[in-house]
C-alpha cells in the first residue's frame, strides 16, 4: 500500500469513526428528548463557558447540547423566589435603624 493510499485509508477511518459517534449522539438526544426538538436555540458564549460546557458534557458522556437543555431546564424548572423580597429587606432595615436610633436615646 502506497503512502497516499494508507492516508486515504487513515482519513476514511477517521470519518468513519466521526460519522459513528455522531449517530450515537443523535440516539442519546433522541432518547432524552423523548420526542422531536423543534426550536433550535443559537447562543454566543465565552470560550471559556464553552471550555468548560464541553469538559462536563464529555465527563458525563453525553453531547454538550444534551447537557446544555438539561441544565436549561433545571434552571427553569427550579424555584427562584427570592429568600427575601425588597419590601421584607427594607423592613427588616428600618427596624434596625429605629431600634439603633432608639438605642442612642
Amino acid at each position: 500500500m502506497t503512502a497516499d493510499e494508507q492516508a486515504r485509508a487513515r482519513r476514511q477511518a477517521i470519518r468513519d469513526e466521526y460519522a459513528e459517534e455522531e449517530a450515537e449522539a443523535a440516539e442519546i438526544e433522541v432518547a432524552e428528548s423523548g420526542a422531536a426538538l423543534d426550536v433550535a436555540l443559537n447562543i454566543r458564549i465565552t470560550r471559556g463557558l464553552d471550555v468548560e460546557l464541553r469538559r462536563r458534557a464529555a465527563v458525563e458522556q453525553i453531547p454538550t447540547s444534551a447537557l446544555v437543555r438539561r441544565l436549561l431546564t433545571r434552571s427553569v424548572q427550579e424555584d427562584t423566589t427570592p429568600v427575601l423580597t425588597v419590601d421584607q429587606v427594607e423592613a427588616i432595615a428600618r427596624r434596625v435603624a429605629d431600634e439603633v436610633a432608639a438605642s442612642r436615646k
